[in-house]
C-alpha cells in the first residue's frame, strides 16, 4: 500500500543536559547525529512497516549551535523512495521558550529496509501530495543520482 508523507512524519524532543554537552558548552556533534539516525530509522520503519539499517549519511549541515538546558526539536519525513531504500530529512531546531525555532541542522539518509532474513526487501512508493512534497522528491533525484555515481567511482 502506497504512503503519504505525513504518514511516517516523526518528531523527537530533547532539553539539552550537561550529558550531552562538549568543553565549549555545547550540544556534542556525535550525540545530535545519533538522536537524528534514530529519528531517520522511526520515519523509514513508518514507511516500510519493517526494520530498517542506515545505509548512508549523505548530508548532514550543522548551521548554528545548541547550549545547555535548549529545548531540541527533530522532526523527520520521507523525501524519496526507490525499490529497497528510502530517502529521509531530519531537521533539527533549538525552540525557544516563547515557542519560535531556529534551525540548527539539516540532514538526509538513506534507509534500507529489511525482509526476516536481514535482506533488503521492497518499501511503499510516496504519495506526493504538495508542491513542497513535489520539489523535495525532484531534489533528492539529483542526490540519488549523485550517490551513485559517487558509489561507482568508489568502486
Amino acid at each position: 500500500m502506497d504512503k503519504r508523507v505525513k504518514d511516517s512524519y516523526s518528531e523527537q524532543v530533547q532539553v539539552l543536559t550537561q550529558a550531552n554537552i562538549n568543553g565549549y558548552n555545547r550540544l556534542f556533534g556525535g550525540q545530535l547525529m545519533e538522536w537524528i539516525d534514530i529519528v531517520a530509522a522511526v520515519v523509514a520503519r513508518r514507511h516500510s512497516g519493517r526494520n530498517v539499517t542506515t545505509a548512508v549519511v549523505d548530508t548532514l549541515t550543522f548551521q548554528a549551535p545548541a547550549r545547555a538546558n535548549d529545548t531540541i526539536i527533530i522532526c523527520g519525513y520521507v523525501t524519496y523512495v526507490s525499490r529497497t531504500s528510502m530517502e529521509v530529512c531530519t531537521k533539527t531546531y533549538v525552540e525557544n521558550l516563547n515557542g519560535s525555532r531556529q534551525l540548527i541542522n539539516t540532514a538526509y539518509l538513506v534507509m534500507v529496509a529489511l525482509d526476516e532474513n536481514e535482506n533488503p526487501t521492497a518499501v511503499p512508493r510516496l504519495i506526493l501530495e504538495t508542491e513542497e512534497e513535489k520539489a523535495e522528491w525532484a531534489a533528492a533525484e539529483k542526490r540519488s543520482l549523485l550517490r551513485k555515481q559517487r558509489r561507482k567511482e568508489h568502486y
